[in-house]
């Protein structure tokens, strides 16, 4: 069911972004790598041919994200379905008493500009084009994926700006369900626990280790192709609206 469909997804040259990226392609889904110009977006279109195009884009830009929707608009026609993976982390204890410092201001409006503001800035332009789209049986016209965390519920020390970006995404998703209702778009958040991203590539083997230990079953980390094949489950089954699904392992985080 994916054959034929244009999708947009964000942070897609790298982590879950690329994971879904290669599974939409393989399916038969041409689509558009929305990333910031110092990735490596443009090197894996190239790699993976015609069905795949890079667009250098900032979420938080309204001139980027708008740029990347007129270079799909002009090279695919369409747009079917969004997926927001885009996104940044940061660690720091709202106050950190050993080295007398507060969480720095900045860095939690950067975390809660691109995870939030970002993603709702990619929704609010991309539905546009979607509602441009000759609606099926059931009146749907797209399909948007957001990208939450287990952290949106169990966020651990040092997780304030993290979590509450993320458990912002799951309190929108909602209501943004309900706006795009009429118009045929249906919204669908996931939120995925300990995954073997670059984020977490980046940690020591011991921590990594530790880590996989954590969640109950199957004791290992999360592989990107499995947030894929949930994005693709959730544009294939028609009836999924307006829900957070957790995607995890049976993971609980500990403070």
């Amino acid at each position: 069911m994916m054959k034929g469909l244009v999708a947009l997804v964000t942070g897609g040259a790298s982590g879950l972004g690329l994971g879904t990226v290669q599974r939409f392609m393989k399916e038969g889904a041409k689509v558009v790598i929305a990333d910031l110009p110092t990735s490596k977006g443009n090197q894996i279109a190239q790699e993976l041919g015609d069905s795949v195009i890079f667009s250098p884009m900032d979420v938080t830009s309204e001139q980027d994200v708008n740029a990347t929707l007129e270079l799909t608009k002009n090279n695919f026609c369409k747009l079917d379905v969004v997926v927001n993976a885009a996104g940044i982390a940061c660690a720091f204890k709202t106050f950190n008493v050993n080295k007398n410092l507060p969480h720095s201001l900045e860095d939690f409006q950067r975390i809660i500009n691109v995870n939030t503001v970002g993603t709702f800035n990619v929704i609010r332009l991309s539905v546009g084009l979607m509602f441009n789209n000759t609606p099926n049986e059931d009146g749907q016209r797209g399909v948007v994926i957001n990208t939450a965390s287990v952290a949106a519920y169990e966020g651990q020390m040092g997780q304030a700006a993290y979590s509450a970006s993320k458990g912002a995404i799951v309190g929108m998703t909602l209501p943004i369900a309900r706006d795009l209702a009429k118009g045929g778009i249906r919204v669908v958040t996931i939120a995925p626990g300990l995954f073997d991203t670059p984020l977490l590539q980046s940690l020591p083997e011991k921590v990594r280790a530790f880590l996989m230990k954590t969640v109950p079953f199957p004791q290992r980390l999360g592989k990107p192709d499995e947030y894929a094949q949930l994005a693709q489950h959730i544009v294939e089954n028609p009836f999924l609206n307006g829900e957070i699904i957790r995607l995890d392992g049976a993971l609980r985080m500990q403070p």
